[in-house]
């Protein structure tokens, strides 16, 4: 073995406990365990610099020069990227301020411009830096990566609390003589067949689902609406998946289906049903099909029917969406909607801590678009308004009471 293999081999061993004042201290007592020329082959032999093994001989035979604690004096090391590049500070603040966003005063800004820009406009003017060079100058300015949320509920209606409180107080009241209570919506449309849904679930390693690359609906297999309806009492719910358009008639035919299924078992002395909707889309406010479709239900089933919508711009309030919508959307995280059975069962197998039981089942009924209902036939509603906001809280009874 050659004295130089011999002293990597020494050094190979220690180098893992060594730091760099170390590593060049061991280097240099190798060097000075040498006739002239020592530096050189200890340099080969491992990896340190002659100057550094130099820096080593001078601190043996000084060790005073340099405190026991520090690695290196005070000063030396590789400088940082700003102290060789004088400018880079300043121009990086030039691409960034026409874009900045927010309070310019405020400690913490936010650019429009992404890292990797940011760092090829600095190259193509002459600065030599990467992007971990700029995220870290970024971050000594004081800018940080930021995401939107959702804190804007547009206009703020004036009866908006009186009209939280009224529905709060309803709820109570039907809850408090054993009447079924409601909430209920539509989630928005998905895509049917295979493609990307959003989240991620446990799989082998290495395995994944291919899916397509654009979300083109597939004509064969269009879109489905679910439709929830959640009941409070019971922590239970209902979805129907329907294929064709979300209309007012598609929303009081969810409602039927809940109740044979699931609400007539649940109340079989009901008198009245409290249903608590947003007051948009398919069972909005303002809709006629919606009011004209619970006069049919109500006709059906004997029941006055009492609907409470919630004020404009707060649909986030309903229990419908954070009581079932949202575990719909978290046990279905991941797994392309290949079908409509896939569709339903997964919603039918969507489960809480709390309990929540959920039915699900395909609608592939026709809801057409354009219905419109002339006034006569709205006087012809039995629908009694509420003394309080009766565009959004009103009851629609039958018009022939069913005998017990």
């Amino acid at each position: 073995m050659t004295v130089i293999d011999d002293i990597r081999q020494r050094f190979s061993v220690l180098s893992p406990f060594l730091n760099e004042r170390t590593r060049r201290l061991v280097a240099a007592a190798e060097a000075l365990g040498l006739p002239r020329g020592g530096a050189t082959l200890v340099s080969e032999a491992t990896g340190v610099s002659r100057r550094a093994i130099g820096v080593g001989i001078r601190e043996l035979h000084d060790p005073r020069g340099l405190a026991i604690d520090r690695v290196r004096q005070a000063g030396g090391g590789r400088k940082k990227k700003v102290d060789q590049d004088t400018t880079l500070k300043t121009d990086l603040e030039k691409l960034i301020e026409p874009v900045t966003v927010g309070d310019p005063m405020s400690p913490m800004r936010w650019s429009a411009k992404s890292i990797r820009k940011l760092a090829a406009e600095l190259n193509s003017q002459g600065h030599n830096v990467s992007r971990e060079i700029v995220s870290q100058l970024l971050h000594t300015l004081e800018y940080r990566l930021h995401t939107n949320q959702k804190s804007i509920e547009g206009g703020r209606h004036p009866d908006r609390n009186a009209q939280f409180e009224h529905i709060n107080d309803t709820v109570k009241s039907f809850m408090a003589l054993k009447q079924p209570v409601i909430s209920v919506d539509a989630k928005k449309k998905e895509n049917v067949g295979n493609f990307k849904n959003g989240g991620r679930e446990l799989g082998p390693k290495g395995e994944h689902e291919e899916v397509r690359v654009h979300d083109f609906v597939i004509k064969a297999n269009g879109k489905v609406t679910p439709y929830g309806v959640y009941d409070l009492a019971n922590n239970d719910a209902w979805v129907t998946v329907g294929v064709d358009f979300d209309t007012g008639a598609f929303a009081v035919s969810a409602i039927r289906q809940w109740w044979q299924a699931m609400g007539s078992i649940a109340y079989p002395g009901a008198k009245r049903l409290l249903i608590t909707a947003d007051g948009g889309g398919s069972n909005g406010s303002r809709l006629r099909l919606w009011k004209v479709e619970l006069q049919k239900f109500a006709d059906e089933t004997g029941i006055a029917i009492s609907v409470c919508h919630f004020p404009p711009g707060t649909s986030k309030w309903n229990k419908v969406e954070h009581r079932l919508f949202s575990f719909i959307t978290q046990n279905w995280r991941g797994k392309p909607l290949v079908s409509h059975q896939v569709i339903v069962n997964l919603i039918a197998a969507t489960t809480t801590k709390t309990g929540l039981r959920v039915q699900a089942r395909l609608d592939t009924g026709k809801y057409p678009k354009g219905i419109r209902i002339p006034k006569k036939d709205m006087k012809e509603l039995n629908l009694v308004p509420d003394g309080f906001h009766p565009d959004w809280n009103y009851e629609v009874r039958p018009l022939q009471v069913i005998p017990d």
